[in-house]
């Protein structure tokens, strides 16, 4: 179990290269459970490249290579005794485009209690399903039409079905690169409000290229630039009492 003051996630000197270029310098940060942390940062500042450390998702890109320690619990998440499948399941992700598997939507939610067996009989299952489209706001609007694919689902709602999908398998920490990008107005604002439902129950790490949006669902922002973070710390002081010269330039809108 996490000891109290012990971050969830922790970060350490962490470094990303591509071949020979170096995406990601000497970054270290920690992630509190009882918070939303939001990276932001403009185009290409490498937030989304870090946010994929955090649960190996690097290790799927060719010529990708990490340097650094970053634990889960205190515990090495880049050890060759970690189970890659169990991490994922500990650490879930929701990406920018929504991205539903080609089968009914009870099927999507089902999907990871099956693989992980989290469900001894189909009655469990039926639970799993429904707590988790319940707590990803999303049940109600579903709930007479399970058996329809998930892809046939508007763009708020089949990234609410992966919310659901990544914590039908009960992880600690959930990551978000820019989940309300590919959506409307109305879609992101129940988006957001979901994050504020889930805060607290999960570690949550959001990339979003919108300050609006980290100064509404954040308690934590990382600003990211160049590779590296120019400054970390309470949204509340990042957003009206910036301590860095390019932090304030670029909330200003200097930049970015």
């Amino acid at each position: 179990m996490n000891i109290p003051n012990q971050p969830k996630i922790s970060a350490k000197r962490v470094s990303v290269y591509y071949g020979a270029k170096r995406a990601i310098d000497d970054v270290s940060l920690d992630f509190d459970e009882r918070y939303v942390t939001a990276l932001i940062g403009p185009s290409g500042c490498g937030k989304s490249t870090f946010l994929r450390t955090l649960n190996r998702m690097n290790d799927t890109v060719p010529n990708a290579r990490v340097e650094g320690d970053i634990t889960l619990d205190g515990e090495n998440i880049y050890d060759p005794s970690m189970d890659v499948v169990q991490l994922r399941a500990r650490v879930g992700m929701v990406f920018q485009k929504p991205n539903p598997f080609p089968k009914s939507i009870f099927e999507n939610v089902a999907y990871g209690p099956r693989i992980h067996g989290l469900a001894a009989n189909k009655t469990q299952m039926a639970e799993i399903v429904e707590q988790s489209l319940r707590r990803a706001g999303l049940w109600d609007e579903v709930k007479d039409r399970l058996s329809d694919s998930g892809t046939a689902l508007s763009g708020g709602q089949q990234q609410r079905l992966c919310i659901a999908r990544a914590i039908a398998v009960d992880p600690e920490v959930i990551l978000m690169d820019e989940p309300c990008s590919a959506l409307d107005p109305i879609a992101t604002a129940k988006i957001e409000e979901l994050i504020h439902e889930l805060n607290g129950r999960y570690a949550i790490v959001i990339v979003t290229h919108n300050m609006q949006q980290a100064a509404r669902v954040s308690q934590r922002t990382a600003f990211f630039h160049l590779g590296t973070v120019v400054e970390y710390g309470a949204t509340s002081d990042i957003f009206t009492n910036p301590r860095q010269e390019r932090t304030k330039d670029y909330i200003t809108g200097r930049y970015g």
